[in-house]
This record gives structure tokens, sequence and C-alpha cells, in this order.
């Protein structure tokens, strides 16, 4: 009788062992799938989560505190939100092949009136067009383009 409540009760840790392993395993791997050590060399392999991921882990390296990303559908423009000494952020990502243009200006300036944040940013892996630049500059937003996000990668 005390032989068979040993073998059970090893059993028995052997399967709540056997459970906590693969939920480690798999916590670990669903982090991987969002918080990878990406580079500036394959950010433009991304997917806009991912990138959106990958945007908010560099804001948390370069200082920023309490950085959220949004949900994806109806975010109101704006992907993180964010806090950096006393000023808020909204910020918008774009994962993009080409040249971003003044949409994501007008949905960062948006969103950030929406959520009501201090300043509003936008980060892509490319550049910005010159009207994009223009409406940047008289809506106050500020752009974080690939040469800008390179920066904060490497330091």
């Amino acid at each position: 009788m005390i032989e068979i409540m040993k073998e059970k009760e090893i059993i028995m840790i052997l399967i709540l062992f056997l459970v906590l392993l693969i939920f480690a395993v798999s916590t670990y791997l669903i982090s991987k799938k969002f918080h990878k050590n990406y580079t500036k060399g394959n950010m433009d392999d991304m997917d806009g989560v991912e990138f959106e991921h990958f945007c908010a882990d560099i804001l948390k390296k370069r200082g920023f505190v309490d950085v959220e990303v949004t949900k994806g559908s109806g975010d109101y423009g704006i992907d993180i939100l964010a806090e950096k000494e006393g000023i808020t952020y909204g910020i918008q990502c774009k994962c993009y092949q080409e040249a971003v243009g003044v949409k994501a200006i007008q949905e960062a300036y948006a969103g950030k009136e929406y959520y009501d944040r201090m300043v509003g940013a936008v980060m892509t892996n490319q550049y910005f067009t010159a009207p994009a630049v223009d409406a940047a500059k008289k809506l106050r937003i500020l752009l974080w383009d690939r040469g800008y996000l390179d920066r904060m990668i490497e330091e």
C-alpha cells in the first residue's frame, strides 16, 4: 500500500513537472514571436504587428516608460502609447516598402488628440514624402524615419 502511494506521488510530481515545463516553453515561444532581437537589417521583413512591438522595445530601451502597444484595429491612429520624462507620446508605426505619406501624419495627429497625448510621432522603417514632412511641421508631429531608428538601435 505504501509503495503504491509513493508511485502515485512520483507520477503526480512528474505530471506537474511536465505541465510546468510545457507552460514555460510555450510562454518563451510566444514571447519570442513578439520580442525578437531584431536588428535594423531585418526590420523590413516584419509584418505590422511585429514592427509595432519592435518599436515598443526600442522605446523601452531608450528610457520610455508605460510603453503600451494598442489594439490592432480601432486604435484611432496610434499604435504605441508611451511616456518619457513626464511627456506623453502617441506613436503611429508604419512598416512600409515605400515612403510614408501624409495619411500617416494625419492619423498620428488625430490619435494624439484622441488619447490626449502631449506629443504625436510616426515611426517608420522608411522615409517620408515631402508633403508628409510639410504636414508634420504644420501639425507638430515628430517624424522618426529609418535613419533615426537606426541610430536608436545603435545607441
